[in-house]
């Protein structure tokens, strides 16, 4: 706990400053220069499409056209499993994750603290037919990473256990 709280203190002070994004990786990951430090920061409370998905580059497109060379402000919120700052960020003074979710370029995670005001913007993307969502049927990015694909059939093995055909390759657990 001491060292969650000590990460905590030494990214807080962080927030008030302007920084440079230096990359994006995707529709909701990019890595900010943060004094003499690159700081890599994923977007709490949305999800995005991965770049090798459909609608990934278009999301990883969208960050770019809405943060790149632009002031940027981030306010920390936790330290993910993979060691990334998970964090709101402001450019310009837009807030980056309901920007994203209104153009249609990423989910609302139903578990954020402001899910409900996301998730009413991502069904009014939805309707509207924007972005992902002009796709008949968007596979999310958790099923994506997961290869868990819509409508894949589960089969079972001789010895009980789970798999799907997804894209020529066999994937144990359905």
């Amino acid at each position: 706990m001491k060292k969650i709280f000590a990460a905590f203190l030494l990214l807080a002070p962080l927030a008030v400053h302007a920084h440079k994004i230096v990359h994006i990786a995707d529709g909701d990951s990019l890595t900010l220069q943060a004094g003499r430090k690159r700081l890599k920061l994923r977007l709490a409370g949305i999800d995005a499409p991965e770049i090798k998905q459909a609608f990934g580059p278009q999301a990883r497109q969208s960050l770019y056209q809405l943060c790149w060379g632009k002031d940027a402000r981030y306010t920390a919120k936790a330290i993910d499993q993979f060691g990334r700052t998970v964090g709101t960020l402001r450019c310009d003074g837009i807030d980056v994750s309901r920007a994203q979710v209104e153009r249609g370029m990423a989910w609302a995670a139903a578990r954020s603290a402001n899910g409900s005001r996301l998730k009413k913007l991502e069904t009014a993307a939805r309707n509207a037919r924007t972005g992902l969502w002009s796709d008949p049927h968007p596979l999310a990015p958790w099923r994506f990473r997961h290869g868990t694909a819509a409508g894949a059939a589960c089969h079972i093995g001789p010895r009980g256990g789970r798999y799907q055909w997804i894209n020529g390759r066999k994937v144990y657990g359905c």
